[in-house]
């Protein structure tokens, strides 16, 4: 099993987002427009606050009214155009939301079965759930916000700049505090969270395998090492959160102190230029405002960028999985039903073989049993029959066309892998047999496969749950429907009373009659019904042949077979 998931790097990020960005090219031009009018809105008030200044030294007041009035305009437009910016702004957000988790889900699909199954399944959660929602948040609330606070910005510089350039530019140099601040912070910043992230997907994993996995730990009494794993993954999650919440506490004190250096600065120029005559007290007076109206759009930049540095580092575990290379199919018709197994080796993650020249041939509408002990190898081929894994070397074949290799749609009108693992959705019936088909259709199916409790197709499983029995009568009936011409049962009965395995297997035998059938079992009757038996061990096969031959034959299969039998071969 591998560590995790791929993390994309900051250029991919870049580009996911600016792709996300364009998808709605309208709706981010007409914010951009509606704030940009809101910004211009804004910055009247500052100044004409400052005209009342003059008009109050100047002994003018008759224009105060005027002026006053021009104020309360000017708040009213910025409120009318910045309401229906944020409203365009967060109709933005939603789409692009649905549009990210329509995107996770698509490549969480689209992953091969062999990638899903060596990850840790928490890993994968926790990017479906806290790292989606961590970038939904962001283009919904944190991105208008980030664009009205940084056109206003621009707005604001540039009219504290026009208003006196030498204040203005006294102004922006005591920003150079902040300026240091966030570039301290950023160069950080990513880094912590996605620690964070990964520890997060750590303590996720951790949880779900101790929850799945609760009665396995009950019988072996495994709690307390469970609960060791479980408390190292804790720390470990506080440790780096308390990292990125110590980098917080050095970011934010610095900017809040650097909101004051600017109108200390402009103050006290502006008093000694105004003390000679060389500027109004308006004008100081505007040059402040402006400067503290621009500790509002700052504060909103930069307590959304440490928002953002979070989301970004979700933003790279979600583009992660467009790290994983695509599988390459190839459009080919197999010649045949006939599957060829030559020379194959095989290891997971480059470890040691775990088969060794397996060489095999199934013949269509052959019945064909493995049969070995656990870790022989028989679920191992049994996935490179059905196309999950690559063999090492050597090659699997139908019809003298690689399954691997095969398109998805394609490969399971071949064949079709069930084993012991199931899902039932929280659906009706109905909707969990996955077949646009009629009603008497999946009746029947269900009835094939002695699902005799599967009268309503409208029931609800998931206000009624079925049991393990009827959960894998559920994924049998599937097959039944899929009708593949080659079937691979890698235990698919094993939660099935011996009576309703043998009456689910008799029920699938006379379905697929004219179907190949490959069952990996431990249930040696099914081998006894086959056409023919493969028996294997430390990964090689060591026998082949019919039930009556590897009997008489007085081999490995015969010691199975008494062993499980109870009677001695006579009796056979």
């Amino acid at each position: 099993m591998t560590s995790s998931l791929p993390v994309a790097d900051q250029r991919a990020v870049g580009r996911a987002a600016l792709r996300l960005v364009a998808a709605d090219r309208p709706a981010i031009v007409a914010m951009t427009v509606l704030n940009a009018f809101a910004a211009l809105a804004a910055l009247g008030g500052p100044w004409l606050l400052g005209r009342v200044i003059d008009a109050v030294t100047g002994g003018r007041p008759g224009d105060i009214d005027k002026l006053a009035a021009g104020v309360l305009a000017c708040a009213i437009a910025q409120m009318i155009l910045s309401r229906y910016a944020l409203a365009i702004a967060y109709r933005f957000g939603e789409r692009t939301a649905a549009r990210i988790r329509e995107n996770y889900l698509r490549r969480a699909l689209a992953l091969p079965a062999a990638v899903i199954e060596r990850v840790p399944a928490g890993d994968l959660a926790a990017r479906g759930t806290t790292d989606v929602d961590a970038v939904a948040t962001t283009l919904r609330d944190i991105l208008p916000n980030l664009l009205i606070g940084f056109v206003q910005m621009i707005f604001i510089i540039a009219a504290v700049l026009l208003l006196d350039p030498l204040l203005g530019g006294v102004g922006v140099l005591g920003l150079s505090g902040i300026w240091f601040a966030t570039r301290w912070y950023l160069r950080r910043a990513r880094t912590a969270y996605l620690a964070e992230g990964a520890a997060n997907s750590r303590l996720a994993d951790e949880l779900a395998a101790t929850t799945e996995g609760a009665r396995t730990v009950e019988a072996l009494d495994l709690g307390q090492r469970r609960l060791d794993a479980g408390h190292e993954a804790i720390a470990e999650t506080r440790r780096t959160r308390m990292a990125t919440l110590a980098l917080r506490s050095v970011f934010f004190p610095a900017v809040e102190t650097s909101y004051a250096v600017p109108a200390v600065l402009v103050l006290t120029l502006g008093g000694l230029l105004y003390l000679g005559d060389h500027i109004s007290l308006g004008t100081v007076g505007a040059a402040v405002l402006y400067l503290r109206q621009l500790v509002g759009p700052l504060d909103t930049l930069l307590i959304w960028i440490e928002q953002l540095q979070s989301s970004s580092a979700s933003f790279a575990r979600l583009e992660g999985l467009t790290a994983i290379p695509a599988p390459v199919f190839v459009p080919a018709t197999p010649s045949d039903d006939r599957i060829e197994v030559r020379d194959v080796r095989y290891a997971y993650d480059r470890g040691k073989d775990v088969l060794h020249d397996v060489t095999l041939t199934v013949r269509p509408g052959e019945r064909l049993a493995i049969v070995g002990l656990s870790g022989a190898g028989k679920s191992t081929l049994g996935r490179l029959l059905a196309g999950v894994d690559r063999p090492s070397s050597g090659s699997v074949t139908v019809g003298g066309v690689p399954i691997a290799d095969l398109p998805p749609d394609q490969l399971r009108r071949q064949v079709v892998l069930v084993t012991q693992e199931h899902h039932v959705f929280r659906e009706t019936l109905r909707e969990n047999l996955m077949v646009a088909a009629s009603d008497e259709q999946l009746r029947r199916a269900l009835r094939t496969v002695g699902a005799d409790w599967a009268t309503d197709l409208d029931r609800d499983l998931g206000a009624e749950p079925l049991d393990g029995a009827q959960a894998q009568q559920l994924a049998l009936a599937r097959v039944v429907l899929a009708d593949p011409h080659t079937v691979i049962l890698d235990e698919a009965t094993a939660l099935l009373d011996p009576t309703a395995a043998r009456t689910a297997e008799r029920a699938l035998a006379a379905v697929l009659h004219s179907r190949t059938v490959i069952a990996i079992a431990h249930r040696l009757q099914t081998a006894h019904d086959a056409d023919e038996v493969a028996v294997m061990r430390d990964g090689r096969i060591t026998e082949l042949g019919t039930h009556d031959a590897l009997v008489a034959a007085d081999g490995e299969y015969a010691a199975l077979w008494r062993s499980w039998h109870g009677s001695d071969l006579s009796s056979a």
